[in-house]
């Protein structure tokens, strides 16, 4: 069988197989809340065969928000909806997992279809945003308030009562989003983190905040459940953070309970000059994984099932994690079965629909 389709077992979780649907936000919520365009999304992409289904970034207190429709997992009446989301998804046999966030600098900005500029409260925004170090992300951006000591832990416990709050929706996958510039990845960068105390300087200092809200984490989340941590392994930027980094961290993280870097990059400088090409990304997913030693999901311009399968084939991850060609096509994991001559089975809604597997591709 081909490797992208074989099960994966995370602690007691098993996946169906190696596809995940990243992460992608969808700026449509109100006060935080999902609602019916999140089920059909997710709900769609568990029916499309995938094995694990990722909401986007949902944050774990209101000011961390990127914009102001960005999902959240701050109130305790966000639960009964994700639970309905997280419900459908087991139902059509995948998995469901939620990646928490907090925004940092980058947040209270207009939606990408309105601008992206960042938003005053009069329009709809909020201030203070925060980060590590009072420097905007956008060189004339709002300056953000550098967080102190009792704030920083504050946060650690609103990414615990997030964790809290997917168990009781029925998630069985957390992911850490700290990448792509927002809080988490403002701590761990040079570029962005400015600070002389116990939470700058140094790496250990650097990366402290994200290794307290992975502890905090595990205590709330079940033992039997994965913990996963998205990262940008590199920020493309000289004096940034490197790969190196990314495999010291994620050998300080595996003895903490996690289970899986997600390896993404870049999002912390406007000025980074990013290689995009398919599989830009996916050499970092190898390093990471062969040097630190842990399961790692490559992300970036996956599209065909032969490069998928071949990034498994060669070691390079345990997992694919697609965003866009997920958005393009939500069945994608049943067309990519077929091409590679798997015969998986279809909802059976849809099984008068399926195509016989192409002699050729027949063992």
């Amino acid at each position: 069988m081909a490797l992208l389709f074989a099960p994966l077992t995370l602690r007691g979780i098993t996946l169906r197989n190696r596809i995940v649907v990243s992460p992608m936000c969808e700026y449509s919520s109100f006060n935080g809340f999902a609602n019916d365009w999140h089920l059909v999304h997710l709900g769609s992409r568990a029916v499309g065969g995938a094995g694990l289904i990722l909401t986007e970034a949902a944050a774990v207190e209101a000011d961390g928000r990127i914009s102001p429709q960005d999902l959240g997992i701050y109130r305790d009446e966000h639960i009964e909806k994700l639970s309905q989301i997280a419900a459908f998804i087991h139902e059509h046999g995948g998995v469901a997992g939620v990646q928490l966030a907090h925004a940092g600098r980058k947040a209270s900005v207009a939606r990408p279809w309105e601008g992206g500029a960042p938003l005053a409260p009069d329009e709809g925004g909020w201030r203070p945003i925060m980060a590590p170090s009072a420097l905007p992300f956008l060189e004339h951006g709002p300056l953000p308030h550098a967080l102190n000591v009792a704030e920083i832990r504050s946060l650690v416990a609103s990414f615990a009562r997030a964790a809290e709050r997917a168990l009781s929706a029925g998630f069985r996958v957390v992911e850490i989003h700290a990448a792509h510039g927002y809080l988490l990845h403002e701590f761990l960068s040079p570029l962005s983190n400015l600070r002389d105390d116990a939470y700058g300087g140094s790496f250990s200092n650097r990366t402290r905040f994200l290794r307290e809200v992975v502890s905090a984490i595990r205590t709330a989340w079940p033992e039997r459940f994965p913990l996963f941590v998205r990262i940008s392994a590199s920020d493309w930027v000289d004096g940034g953070w490197t790969i190196d980094d990314s495999v010291a961290l994620a050998r300080d993280l595996a003895p903490l309970g996690v289970d899986l870097i997600d390896c993404s990059s870049g999002g912390n400088a406007s000025h980074a000059k990013i290689p995009l090409g398919p599989g830009y990304q996916v050499p970092f997913a190898a390093t990471v994984r062969s040097e630190a030693r842990i399961a790692t999901g490559a992300v970036g311009m996956i599209t065909e099932p032969q490069q998928a399968e071949e990034i498994l084939r060669e070691g390079k991850a345990d997992l694919i994690v697609m965003a866009r060609q997920m958005l393009r096509d939500p069945y994608w994991p049943l067309h990519a079965a077929r091409t590679l001559g798997v015969d998986v089975p279809w909802p059976v809604q849809y099984e008068r629909a399926k195509l016989p597997l192409p002699e050729s591709k027949k063992a």
